[in-house]
Formats: C-alpha cells, structure tokens, sequence
C-alpha cells in the first residue's frame, strides 16, 4: 500500500484529497436536502419572489406591484432550482446546495494561490466543508450564500489579477445583495494606491481610467442588467413612478436604501455584529416538535451554528494574521495571504459595527467565514514552518482538525434538521442564548 501512495504524484494526491472533500460535502449538501418539508426563516420571501421572476420576470404580489428590497441575482438562481426539479422543497434549495459545493472549490483555489501547498490546500477545503453555518446555508434558499460565492470570486480574480472578470464577480454578488459594495469599494481604494506609489504620473491617469472602468462602471452596468426582468415588464414597484424607467428604477432604490437604513424593528433571533464570530446568538431557521423519534419529547431544528470550535480557533487566528499584517506594512512588505484575511474581516465584518441599532443576524457572518479560515491555513503555515519538529507540528494541525470534524459530526443533526429526541437536542445547547 505504501509504494502505492508513493507512487502517486503530489498532483494526483493533491486531486484525490481535494475529490474527497467534495464528495463528503455534496454528500451532506443533497442528502435529505428536502428536510425539512416546509419553508424555513427567510425561505418564505425568497421562494415566492423565485417564482414570480419565472412567471412574470419581476416580483409581484397577486395583481400589484410588490415592494422588494433586495436585487434578483439570488432569487434568479433559486427559480433556476425550480425549474429544473419543481416547485418543491429540493428544488427550491438545489442552487444553494451547487453553489454552496463550488465555493470550497473556489476556496481550495485561493489556498492553493497563496501557497502553493497540496497540504494547505486540502486542509482549507477540509475545513471549510465542515463548518456548519456554510452547510446550513447551502441546504437553505437564501441570498447570502450567492453573495459569499460571488464575493469570494471576485477576490480570487482580484488576486490573480483578472481585473475585467473580478469586476463581472462583483456584479453579480451585488447582484444578490448590497453589502458587497464594501469589497468593491476596498479593492478599488487598493488599487489607486497601487497606481499613485508604483507609477509614473504620465501613466496614472490611464491606469485610474482603467480601474474605474473595471470596478466601478462594469459592477454598476452588470448590476443594473440583473434588473432586466424589471426593466421589460411594466408591473414592477415603482415601474410607473416616472415616464423615464431608469429614473423610477433610481426611486425605487432609494426607497430600498431607506428600508435598510431604518430597519430597527426587534427580532427574538438578533445578534450583535460583537458576538458574530464566537457565535453567541445563532439564527434558528427552523425548529418543531414532531412525534416520531422514539421518546416522549423530540425536537428538531435548522439551527445557524458555525461549528463552535471551528469559529473559536478562527478568532485567535485573525487576531495573530491582523498582527502579521501590521508587522508586514511596519517592514513595508507585501503578505498576500494577510492582506486578503484583512480585505475580508474589513469589507464583511467591520461595515455592521456602525449599524447598531439596525436588526442584523449572526447568520450574516458567512461572508466572513472564508477570510476567517484562510486565517486559520496562515496560522497553520506559521506552525508547520516553525522550529518544532515536522512530527510535531503535524500532529498538532492533525489533531485540531480531528477536534473540529467531531465538533461538526456532534452538531451535525442540528445543520440537517434531524429528528432527535429532546434530551440529545438539549445536550448541544450549550449556551442559554442558543436556545
């Protein structure tokens, strides 16, 4: 058996790995994706407006126009479910399982970018496969998977420098929901400041052109082509405001900006962006008492948990890349790697800290969750490079990662919506605020 393994290159282990990880992350994306049998949370909004895009093209409300208050993109991938399996439980959430699968792809790729390690790279995807809140996002039609996948994307192409197809990325993610705005916003400021040090002035001017055009009039005109059901149809909210549709389509967003900025009506599932990252107050998506279970009492629940130990380790691990990524600009060198890890908690994370008296939810965090495991494989890295020996150091990434897959595998039936009894529901409420 060794001289088999041996004999396979680093490559076609590297494949193999990775080809593991997907399939035990499909495996848990499609399996009983119908359960439960019922809309869950935000399922209710998202599902109707699916299919009144692949009715009508745009969302209404029996014969009125119907007030929504986030783009299309999400809701178009949905209907795409739907449309191929039926108005059903699987094939409302068949996109979010794809897209929720793909991500770790597009995840294992950043990793390998960055490190040029088939180690690193199976272990990223490893990890990101097991973390609760993106599998509970990827059994769920909602809109802030699409805008992760999308987001991740076009940072990846950033990176890569494929800036015309970074800025079709953002597009899209803002496409599914405006906080993706931030990225963008991040990423251009970045790239000015690249322009003004490492060029010559006769060149800026282009090369400043060039960047608007790529992260500023490409996003915009890919984010108004999403709008194109609204734009054809004449029952759209606020489609007849004024005879010029581009200036009804302009009121109706400030109406949706007015929305989210006043939106501060209380929700029992509220949560802090403060206690986002350690998890102190998950998103119950779903939760009933069925019968079925065989004991007296059975509970089960759609609960929006990153898996807790997972999201612990990620917390000490930004805070060491944070102090990397100081010591790297006091030193003015580049590190790519904390650089990116920065972009993310920046952009994804920091933005809600100014938002406290908006109703926002810990479930949001999953546009954070990459950057916070892209922390991790750098804290990995700093520990497999350091002066301990080989053995050692392996043994201890091998041995957090056995710790977090347990971790999952213990609250997995709460990712699923497994029937359990109540007292084995009860035994992973480990905090009053979860319940």
């Amino acid at each position: 058996m060794s001289s088999l393994i041996s004999g396979i290159s680093i490559r076609n282990r590297q494949l193999i790995a990775l080809g593991s990880v997907l399939t035990f992350a499909a495996l848990t994306r499609f399996i009983n994706l119908g359960r439960p049998s019922e809309l869950v949370f935000d399922e209710v909004y998202y599902v109707d407006g699916a299919r009144d895009l692949l009715k009508y093209g745009v969302e209404v409300d029996g014969a009125k126009p119907e007030f929504i208050v986030h783009p299309p993109v999400g809701k178009w991938l949905i209907a795409s479910g739907i449309k191929l399996f039926g108005d059903n439980e699987f094939g409302w959430r068949f996109a979010s399982a794809i897209i929720g699968t793909l991500l770790i792809l597009v995840f294992a790729r950043l990793i390998h970018v960055l490190f040029y390690s088939p180690f690193l790279t199976a272990l990223g995807a490893a990890l990101i496969s097991v973390d609760g809140l993106l599998l509970v996002h990827s059994r769920t039609a909602l809109l802030d998977l699409f805008l992760t996948f999308f987001t991740l994307v076009g940072v990846l192409l950033w990176h890569r420098n494929r800036h015309w197809w970074a800025g079709l990325a953002f597009g899209l993610a803002l496409g599914c929901k405006w906080s993706a705005v931030y990225f963008v916003a991040i990423i251009a400021i970045i790239s000015l400041y690249r322009i003004l040090v490492n060029h010559d002035v006769r060149d800026t001017f282009i090369l400043v052109a060039k960047k608007f055009a790529q992260y500023g009039l490409l996003p915009i005109a890919v984010y108004i082509f999403t709008w194109a059901g609204w734009f054809i149809s004449d029952r759209g909210w606020d489609r007849q405001w004024s005879t010029n549709p581009f200036v009804s389509w302009l009121h109706y967003h400030q109406e949706m900006l007015n929305f989210h900025t006043g939106l501060t009506e209380k929700h029992p599932y509220q949560a802090n962006p403060w206690s986002w990252l350690v998890m102190g107050r998950p998103t119950s998506f779903f939760y009933a008492t069925p019968k079925d279970c065989g004991a007296k009492d059975c509970a089960q629940e759609v609960l929006a948990l990153g898996t807790p130990l997972l999201w612990w380790i990620g917390c000490i691990a930004i805070a060491v890349v944070i102090g990397y990524w100081i010591k790297s600009l006091a030193a003015r060198t580049s590190d790519s790697a904390a650089n990116i890890v920065v972009l993310g908690i920046a952009a994804g994370y920091l933005p809600w800290f100014a938002m406290q008296q908006r109703t926002v939810f810990s479930f949001y965090a999953i546009i954070i969750e990459p950057f916070m495991i892209l922390a991790i494989i750098y804290c990995a890295k700093l520990l497999l490079d350091s002066h301990l020996k080989a053995g050692v150091s392996q043994a201890i990434v091998a041995g957090v990662f056995t710790l977090v897959l347990l971790c999952f595998l213990f609250f997995l039936p709460l990712f699923i919506g497994q029937v359990m009894t109540y007292e084995d529901w009860h035994l992973r409420m480990w905090f009053e605020s979860w319940i």
